[in-house]
């Protein structure tokens, strides 16, 4: 094991994720959602192909076991992407990084419920005080009923996000499932795959022809993405899920730097201390599984921030 080696891998994975949601969100305000998961995911299959490809993972590395395993996880992954990427056209890209942060929350549930795993008072616990923390960051947003326009679109964005994060969670559970039977290599590229056909299902809704600079932002955000997921499956090569999964939560300080840099985003107080109280309860659930002995680390690759 090389730890330090693992740890730079995963930051730099995350870092790639979210100049990744800026160049989506860059484009957000005249490309819909299912377009951009199809540039997301198209493009990232030939990083994914060409990586599978210098490792000698061709073919063997994409058999799979469990075919409509991976067409499942395809559509509930897909989901979580599409209304994660709607609600960057809606929200600031800090707010709809603290809010995604409930996903690891609901995971614990979801494994309790799908997976009859034993969850215990601190567990429920620190998943309590997460859930408050989303609710802090939220709340300012839950005005559905308020006459103003611009409150009422932020309050669909918050609901796009939390239910990007529920459909994230469900999909770690799947994944889980998967990583029994497949290798990570065919459940990253299968979804990938995947999702750029189910992302087609959204042409009659109302795609757009993109200006250059729109095409360029959003192939760069796919092969950027394809890197990233390559960076995050190769962490774990190097270090268990236990040292590099607290550093999922750097993607706060990533994005509070892109979205003040890039879209003038300032993050309010209530929202910071709302994000701090869900990485706290996060960190509190990955030191609790690594003293259970409870290891995620194989379904973890398969697995992006968007679903």
């Amino acid at each position: 094991m090389q730890p330090f080696k693992g740890i730079a891998f995963k930051i730099t994975a995350i870092a790639l994720f979210s100049v990744m949601a800026a160049l989506i969100k860059a484009t957000a305000d005249d490309v819909p959602a299912g377009q951009a998961v199809f540039f997301r995911s198209f493009f990232a299959l030939f990083v994914i192909f060409v990586w599978l490809l210098q490792r000698g993972e061709m073919p063997q590395g994409l058999r799979v076991t469990n075919a409509m395993g991976h067409v499942w996880r395809g559509v509930i992954g897909t989901t979580s992407m599409g209304m994660n990427f709607a609600a960057l056209g809606l929200l600031p890209l800090p707010e709809v990084t603290a809010i995604g942060f409930a996903a690891p929350l609901m995971t614990v549930i979801f494994a309790s419920m799908f997976l009859s795993e034993e969850v215990r008072a601190f567990r429920l616990t620190a998943v309590g005080i997460g859930l408050v923390g989303v609710c802090v960051v939220l709340w300012p947003r839950l005005t559905i009923f308020d006459a103003d326009q611009a409150s009422a679109v932020a309050t669909i964005g918050v609901m796009l996000v939390l239910g990007s994060a529920l459909f994230r969670a469900l999909a770690q559970i799947h994944i889980r499932k998967l990583v029994q039977t497949d290798q990570t290599s065919a459940i990253v590229f299968y979804f990938s795959l995947t999702a750029s056909c189910l992302s087609l299902l959204t042409l009659p809704f109302g795609w757009v022809i993109p200006t250059w600079e729109q095409a360029a932002l959003l192939v760069t955000a796919g092969l950027i993405g394809g890197v990233a997921q390559i960076m995050l499956t190769s962490c774990y090569r190097f270090a268990p899920a236990s040292v590099v999964a607290p550093f999922d939560y750097v993607a706060m300080l990533f994005a509070i730097v892109i979205g003040y840099v890039w879209f003038s985003e300032i993050p309010t107080p209530q929202m910071l201390v709302g994000a701090a109280i869900v990485i706290s309860a996060g960190i509190l659930i990955i030191w609790r599984e690594r003293q259970l002995g409870l290891e995620r680390g194989k379904a973890r690759p398969g697995i992006t921030p968007q679903g």
